[in-house]
């Protein structure tokens, strides 16, 4: 048997393996733990091909608008002080308001290697979620062995560029994409629902979408905040605030999985 390697890292230290004399095949599985700043991404891991970071809250994947930040400037000015080619190959995004892990490509080899990678679903994305909603009969159902039931949502989504908001349509719509995610409910306490979903496709705005669409509104959501049965899309402004400050918007990409571009070892990283 492979060995495998657990790391327990603090963010903000970077991890290399490049003098494991197992490089070429060692699955590595990454835990992220302790507390980090959410004003400032973190540079989880990083070798010659890859840039993995935490992305907080916030902050965009990335942003046209002159003076914003955005990860796509964090990466080029961190490789630029190093003296490394600026070179950001942008693979996928999570949305401004979504904080979690993201993994950047440092060459084009890389990025072509991870996007087909994300075209043919053969990484895996994971979410936690929480919802004040009340949702659909049965969507808490347990398996035989008690642990929660997954369920899979499959929806027709079409993207309002205008609005920049997204909505449930039919497959009949030509201009709609196939949005699929499975999900489970860990958690029923306090009139507050919380979700594990695996990402099987890469839809705008789509978690948060699918799961308004059936009863389950993410705390903090003001685009899709309202009842399952207005899933025009055309957003909400009724999310609910705390002390007078907006909630921060329930959701976070905890875990990523994918081949590495160079060694094709399967890495792992993920948040506790």
């Amino acid at each position: 048997m492979l060995p495998l390697f657990v790391c327990e890292v603090t963010l903000g230290y970077m991890l290399a393996y490049r003098n494991c004399k197992y490089a070429e095949q060692l699955k590595f599985t990454i835990t992220i733990c302790g507390s980090y700043n959410m004003g400032k991404p973190d540079i989880i891991y990083e070798d010659n091909d890859i840039i993995v970071c935490c992305k907080p809250a916030g902050i965009a994947t990335q942003t046209r608008r002159i003076g914003q930040q955005d990860m796509e400037s964090f990466i080029r000015n961190y490789r630029a002080a190093k003296n490394e080619p600026p070179y950001v190959g942008i693979v996928h995004r999570l949305d401004q308001p979504v904080e979690g892990v993201m993994v950047f490509a440092k060459n084009q080899k890389a990025a072509a290697s991870l996007s087909r990678q994300i075209k043919e679903h053969t990484t895996e994305k994971y979410y936690r979620a929480a919802s004040r909603g009340h949702g659909v009969s049965g969507a808490d159902k347990q398996e035989d062995n008690h642990d929660p039931a997954w369920h899979t949502l499959t929806d027709y989504i079409s993207f309002d560029k205008r609005t920049n908001t997204s909505k449930i349509t039919s497959e009949k719509d030509r201009l709609a994409k196939k949005a699929v995610l499975q999900y489970r409910i860990i958690s029923n306490e306090c009139n507050k629902t919380e979700f594990d979903i695996k990402l099987l496709t890469g839809r705008h705005h789509q978690i948060r979408l699918q799961l308004a669409h059936i009863g389950y509104p993410l705390i903090g959501d003001t685009k899709y905040g309202k009842p399952a049965s207005n899933n025009s899309g055309t957003g909400s402004k009724s999310g609910r605030t705390c002390g007078g400050v907006r909630e921060q918007l329930a959701l976070c990409s905890y875990k990523i999985v994918f081949d590495h571009p160079a060694t094709g070892e399967r890495m792992t990283f993920e948040l506790p």
